[in-house]
């Protein structure tokens, strides 16, 4: 099961190489980990090997989330967790560190490595604005366990302590007044690449958004 390693953001939830318990049932379902404010799951199919952890924008919600991820998700096969902040927005954006939002996370990857035979090669996390600000910043904390990362319009880093290379997708709006693209995504994706990592940057245009076409592009680099 994960453990509690919220103040450094290392998440301890890792795949089985056999599932332990009964397998995931297919369709779109709460986990039943939090009273409050639950982490939803979509299961495509009983072969679905492919995980994303989908993480919402500020004011959003798990469920309202998966409303974006789960078709195309389900084009690839993928299964897709996203669970909902404690708060209004995700815990590094509020306070510069990593706090409750870690462990049901980690809860909610738990669950699912016991439950089936996720590839280890294909563990993504995925996030707009608030969300992808922290998709960036627990993946390449946890750059051991994530092998891709995919960012829709982030704000910016919080990762005290990198681990492994996952390969990043980032897209950016060209007329973005929300998280401008010069100050946002641009710059990280530089960041990053200099830093040695392997970015996908894709500019559309278009304001503070998803459009699906960027959507569909994104899943399908994940899943090659």
């Amino acid at each position: 099961m994960g453990g509690r390693r919220r103040d450094t953001g290392l998440l301890s939830a890792r795949p089985q190489r056999k599932p332990s318990k009964a397998a995931l049932a297919i369709g779109l379902n709460p986990m039943g980990l939090a009273a409050d404010r639950d982490a939803w799951i979509f299961v495509p199919s009983a072969t679905a090997t492919k995980l994303i952890v989908g993480l919402h924008g500020a004011t959003g919600a798990g469920e309202r989330f998966m409303k974006r991820m789960q078709s195309e998700a389900e084009a690839i096969d993928a299964i897709v967790i996203a669970p909902s902040s404690r708060g209004g927005t995700w815990d590094a954006i509020m306070t510069g560190g990593f706090g409750d939002d870690v462990p049901l996370i980690d809860r909610a990857l738990a669950y699912v490595f016991e439950r089936a035979p996720i590839d280890r090669n294909h563990v993504c996390v995925a996030g707009f604005s608030d969300g992808a600000t922290y998709a960036l910043s627990l993946g390449l904390t946890n750059g051991d366990l994530f092998t891709h990362v995919i960012a829709y319009s982030p704000g910016f880093i919080v990762s005290p302590e990198q681990r492994g290379r996952p390969r990043v997708f980032i897209s950016h709006g060209t007329e973005d007044d929300i998280l401008p693209i010069e100050r946002c995504g641009r710059p990280i994706a530089n960041r990053l690449s200099l830093a040695g990592y392997t970015v996908h940057f894709r500019e559309f245009d278009g304001g503070h958004s998803t459009p699906p076409d960027v959507v569909s592009e994104s899943m399908k680099w994940f899943a090659r």
